[in-house]
């Protein structure tokens, strides 16, 4: 992923240093576990750890794979530079190339997974203060981008805090879903290794021993981690489509923060644009495009072939660096975000009492005029409204059928902003589990 829209700790986890790093420990416990299985000579195994403060030169190991043509038959050659060959000539022994390949890169994925929860909860903490900070602020709901009937604003965070922690669970059952190491031999089998190995090489690395592989990780796991990521990103999206529609001109109910000497326009120096929100719509494209090829790796030939590692070595870095900056950057426009009340009072009334024609509806109905006159009652008089921008309690009050159902008090009970917010106390216990 390009520097713009990476950040540095998930940057590391994909450097070829930490690969390498990782590939190391990975044969350095399979050397410690096979001599306590007295396969290969402690001192031989000992002696893998003369490396464990090596900085192994990526340089070097480029310029043996592109005599080799394999990048794991590199390692070993410049892991050997460092240790002797004769003492490193038991490393990897009876292992396979995707042993190593496979459980580095669910090492790696668990380590973002690490730093995706931990931006997920920040992102959490930042959605239920804005919630509670605005708990009662009054906004117009809308449906088909239509003003629907009072909502807040308090709830509208509330909703996103669900969505993420919801999101939450599926990063942490991603991680656990991808936790897994494989030390199993060619074909999985056993073969040439023992499976002590296995046990020691993942207990060493936090992972779990993979309960049957076929020389490769099933990518069932993957397909799945990589789906949770995408689903994330649809979040993201979700929050950021929502900011830039209350951003608009014509509506103005909130917007991103806009910092003293930043610019919206090389042509128009009036423009404030959303601009931070439009781009994580942008990178939760990129996330989900990660989805599918994942998905499409899941089906391999036989016991393995390598038509998923060109694109795992694609889309694990670019959808993981991705997801965590857009995370963070979502959590930066919610710390920050401005929100406008009285726009949204504004807003709700640029239509006169329209948006309580379903309570009007309801308490016809209840005074014993059908439903079908009830709805042509009150739709003869919103249509007033929406022509002419009158006032929709007045319109009714000077409706003759109205007036015959209902009182002029109870019409006028009818307009109180206080109906529709009565019961988010109740969905703010429910979401987050106190008042």
């Amino acid at each position: 992923m390009i520097p713009r829209y990476s950040r540095p700790d998930m940057v590391a986890i994909w450097s070829p240093e930490t690969k390498f790093r990782i590939w190391y420990e990975i044969e350095a416990h399979a050397c410690d576990a096979m001599a306590d299985l007295g396969v290969i000579p402690r001192e031989n195994a000992e002696a893998v750890w003369k490396a464990k403060d090596v900085e192994f030169d990526v340089a070097r190991i480029d310029e043996i794979e592109a005599v080799t043509k394999h990048d794991v038959i590199a390692f070993l050659t410049h892991l050997a530079e460092h240790v002797g060959s004769d003492e490193a000539r038991f490393v990897h022994q009876g292992m396979t190339s995707s042993d190593v390949l496979d459980t580095c890169f669910n090492v790696q994925l668990v380590r973002t997974a690490d730093i995706l929860i931990d931006d997920m909860k920040k992102l959490l903490d930042a959605l239920k203060r804005r919630a509670l900070e605005h708990k009662m602020t009054v906004r117009i709901g809308r449906s088909h981008g239509i003003h629907a009937e009072p909502t807040t604003m308090g709830l509208t965070f509330a909703r996103f805090y669900a969505e993420m922690d919801r999101n939450l669970n599926r990063l942490e059952k991603a991680r656990y879903e991808i936790a897994t190491g494989a030390i199993s031999g060619a074909v999985g089998t056993f073969a040439n290794i023992d499976p002590a190995v296995e046990e020691h090489v993942c207990a060493k690395l936090g992972l779990e021993p993979e309960p049957i592989s076929t020389q490769v990780i099933p990518r069932d796991r993957h397909a799945a981690f990589f789906a949770a990521l995408g689903v994330v990103a649809s979040s993201i999206e979700n929050i950021a489509v929502e900011i830039r529609h209350m951003q608009r001109t014509e509506v103005l109910e909130g917007a991103e923060f806009f910092s003293m000497g930043q610019k919206g326009s090389s042509a128009m120096p009036h423009k404030k644009n959303p601009v931070l929100t439009e781009n994580l719509t942008g990178l939760a494209r990129m996330v989900r495009s990660a989805v599918i090829p994942a998905m499409e790796n899941v089906a391999l030939w036989h016991e393995r072939d390598i038509s998923h590692s060109s694109v795992e070595r694609m889309i694990g870095p670019d959808a993981t660096i991705t997801l965590d900056f857009a995370l963070a950057r979502l959590t930066g426009v919610i710390d920050k975000m401005l929100i406008f009340p009285e726009t949204m009072l504004e807003n709700m009334n640029k239509f006169p009492g329209l948006v309580m024609s379903q309570r009007v509806l309801l308490a016809l109905t209840q005074a014993g005029v059908s439903r079908e006159d009830a709805y042509t009652y009150v739709q003869r008089n919103a249509l007033k409204v929406w022509e002419h921008r009158t006032d929709f309690k007045e319109e009714l009050l000077a409706d003759p059928d109205v007036m015959s159902a209902l009182s002029a008090e109870e019409i006028e009970e009818k307009f109180d902003l206080g109906y529709h917010t009565k019961h988010v106390d109740t969905i703010f216990r429910r979401v987050f589990g106190e008042s």
